[in-house]
């Protein structure tokens, strides 16, 4: 049909016999416009811009922000840190009355939410951050942000100062079996892990990869996402719950009922490890003492996840029944100031 429309259009502009041609521009426009509409036909759709999901963890990729990356070599303990405590920056997020009480030498003081700026400000000669909270928990969602923000050499103390003072003991009263012979502790083998997943769906202006981040650290700060291990466990169909374990320790001890069985160092960008996270769903995460559960709660938090890290893990489910990744009361002192 175009090419019959085109000669229509040369036949009409034919000059006539011994004279000379004249020019309607009225039909010169349709001639245009004809030729613009078949060179259209051809064309396609223009791509569709990137999600700020899509954005954000292209530059989480890029630039060593994946899970694999960011939870490695993330703990250390009070016997590596006593006697070394200069070559660390030190910062202790508890209570300044608890801090006042006694505190790793060195350290300071700092609110949670404000371990950025105190880092920034204070940390002047560059040292590797340590952080040290109660029992091990929440210093490690603040280390995420820390490493997210480009502190990748920051630690967390293990056990938190429940390893350093026997008067700071946070988790002897945290420890529990009340899920041993419970209706829902299963030793089912494991469901088939969800697939094909939609991204969450992120709230925000910026289209910059290390802006969002950025922004994103600050909903990890905005406070330790915590729930505790009877809540879950006497509903854990309102939940997507992720047991971050090996399968041989599953198989071992069991798990709460309904549960996936995740290998830790699988849920990564990279290999489209999120497809198996449902973001309609609040997704609890529980390791052996809730240290490890709670960084990759605060790295699903940067992600836009309804995330939530199981407190003190097992310790807090099956203490009996562990036979390691146990707390173990102190019996003496490191030395404070």
């Amino acid at each position: 049909m175009h090419v019959i429309q085109q000669q229509q259009i040369e036949n009409k502009l034919k000059m006539p016999q011994g004279g000379k041609m004249k020019l309607d521009w009225r039909l010169v426009l349709v001639m245009v416009l004809s030729l613009g509409l078949m060179v259209s036909c051809d064309s396609t759709e223009d791509e569709e811009e990137d999600t700020a999901f899509e954005v954000l963890t292209k530059y989480m990729v890029d630039n060593s922000y994946d899970a694999d990356v960011v939870i490695a070599d993330w703990i250390t303990t009070a016997a590596a840190v006593t006697g070394n405590e200069a070559n660390y920056f030190i910062v202790d997020i508890r209570s300044a009355e608890k801090f006042a009480e006694g505190h790793i030498p060195g350290a300071v003081n700092s609110a949670y939410a404000d371990i950025l700026t105190t880092v920034e400000t204070l940390n002047t000669s560059d040292l590797p951050v340590l952080v040290a909270c109660y029992s091990g928990q929440s210093a490690a969602h603040a280390v995420v942000a820390l490493r997210l923000s480009g502190y990748t050499d920051a630690k967390t103390l293990m056990w938190g100062m429940s390893s350093w003072a026997m008067g700071f003991d946070s988790w002897s009263g945290a420890i529990s079996s009340h899920a041993v012979g419970h209706a829902n502790w299963s030793m089912d083998a494991p469901p088939a892990l969800l697939s094909d997943m939609d991204d969450p769906v992120l709230t925000t202006d910026l289209t910059d990869g290390a802006a969002i981040l950025a922004e994103r650290v600050d909903a990890i700060l905005g406070g330790f996402k915590g729930i505790a291990s009877t809540e879950v466990i006497a509903a854990p169909e309102n939940f997507q719950v992720n047991n971050f374990w090996a399968l041989s320790d599953w198989e071992h001890y069991g798990h709460i009922a309904g549960a996936y069985q995740v290998t830790p160092g699988t849920l990564t960008i990279a290999n489209d490890g999120l497809d198996i996270l449902d973001p309609s769903q609040t997704i609890v995460t529980y390791c052996w003492t809730g240290q490890t559960s709670s960084m990759m709660t605060a790295w699903l938090t940067a992600l836009g996840y309804d995330a939530k890290s199981l407190k003190n893990g097992a310790n807090s489910m099956i203490y009996d029944a562990l036979e390691s990744h146990k707390w173990v009361a102190l019996t003496a002192d490191l030395p404070m100031e």
